[in-house]
């Protein structure tokens, strides 16, 4: 149920100062060390950012999807690993549970990961399997009460920190997503055991690690849903999740053309603030334009799923030119600060990496681009 104004306007009060006063000061700091301070994990969960999507039955805030990306949003306007501490908790390491959950795994799981309490983790990607999401070699085999565990997950976001995985798991022998089941898998099960987290290309700060399982005892009672329902769960969570992520690209944009359209205006060349110059205008117009026009997509699309509405293909086209556009954004930001946008004290270079990611996780554009064709021809047009 979605908030009444005046609280959810007060709530996107406190976000916007607390990525201004807090979190855009720290931005070089996160970089430097690769890590965010435990300080400003303690207060993204005072304010109840690890509970956004989760009910408020289970201590979360019970945003609306249309809530939640206007949230979104405010987070992109700072470096993408303060959202990612507590993203995995309000999307796709929360959401098949919410989904698919029984009330007894509900009672067990929300309250903590609303509150923070436990940290959590969606784990589908294999090393051989990434966007052919239904042929993951992991396997749960029944043995009496338990499921025995085995295989490796692999760019696992937040695994170094999670206490309770979403774990995708071939338990039939049917090809493709037919035979994939969901688990939800404590860590302190016996044979987990979690790689270093990987040197990635940006986003410093959000870890990724390999987790694997060795025959990890996982009790029935622990499924998500029916077996063989596994790859339905997955691909619900992940069209959700695409809507979120599509907001906070569009954050991320607003903030690259703020810092540029400040910078062009300080910035003096030929006699006048290179904001005079049409080439620059022409490059701030066309940022702008189509940030609009993702912004556009997003709220739309978060609506229309508020209303029950069918929108795998208004996600999947929200996520793709979102996050292609936040790439074509950050460019522009870099050209526009010239040298400056080249070197880190700006930190326009920083976001110009940290985005890339975008147009890989939570399904590549070209996964985007298949799901549009397919979902356009099944509807006629």
């Amino acid at each position: 149920m979605a908030l009444d104004p005046e609280t959810f306007d007060a709530l996107i009060d406190t976000v916007r100062r607390f990525v201004a006063e807090r979190l855009r000061p720290l931005e070089a700091e996160v970089e430097a060390a690769d890590a965010i301070p435990e300080g400003i994990v303690a207060e993204m969960k005072d304010m109840g950012l690890f509970g956004l999507s989760i009910a408020e039955d289970y201590g979360g805030l019970g945003l609306n999807m249309v809530e939640e990306c206007r949230v979104a949003i405010e987070m992109g306007r700072t470096t993408p690993a303060f959202r990612s501490a507590f993203g995995t908790n309000v999307g796709i390491g929360s959401q098949g549970l919410v989904m698919a959950g029984s009330a007894e795994q509900k009672a067990e799981w929300l309250p903590k990961i609303a509150s923070g309490e436990i940290v959590t983790s969606f784990a589908l990607t294999e090393p051989d399997v990434g966007s052919d999401s239904g042929s993951v070699k992991t396997r749960a085999v029944r043995d009496g009460d338990v499921y025995r565990l085995s295989g490796t997950k692999r760019y696992i976001t937040n695994a170094d920190r999670a206490q309770l995985f979403t774990v995708m798991a071939r338990t039939g022998e049917e090809k493709g997503g037919r035979g994939v089941s969901a688990f939800l898998v404590p860590k302190d099960l016996p044979g987990i055991t979690i790689g270093e987290p990987e040197k990635k290309m940006g986003q410093k700060g959000a870890k990724v690690a390999d987790v694997h399982f060795d025959e990890v005892p996982v009790p029935v009672a622990n499924r998500l849903g029916a077996e063989g329902e596994g790859f339905k769960i997955a691909m619900r969570v992940l069209d959700r999740g695409r809507l979120h992520i599509s907001a906070v690209c569009v954050g991320v944009a607003e903030r690259l053309i703020a810092d540029s359209v400040a910078y062009a205006g300080s910035r003096t060349q030929f006699g006048q603030p290179i904001a005079s110059h049409q080439l620059i205008q022409g490059m701030i117009a066309d940022m702008k334009t189509e940030a609009l026009v993702a912004r556009a997509m997003v709220m739309e699309t978060a609506a229309a799923k508020d209303r029950g509405d069918d929108v795998v293909l208004e996600s999947a086209a929200a996520k793709y030119f979102a996050s292609e556009m936040v790439g074509r954004v950050a460019d522009k930001a870099v050209q526009i600060y010239g040298g400056a946008g080249y070197i880190a004290d700006y930190g326009i270079e920083r976001l110009y990496r940290d985005v890339r990611l975008f147009r890989i996780y939570e399904g590549t554009s070209q996964i985007q681009q298949v799901i549009i064709a397919r979902e356009t021809i099944k509807r006629g047009g």
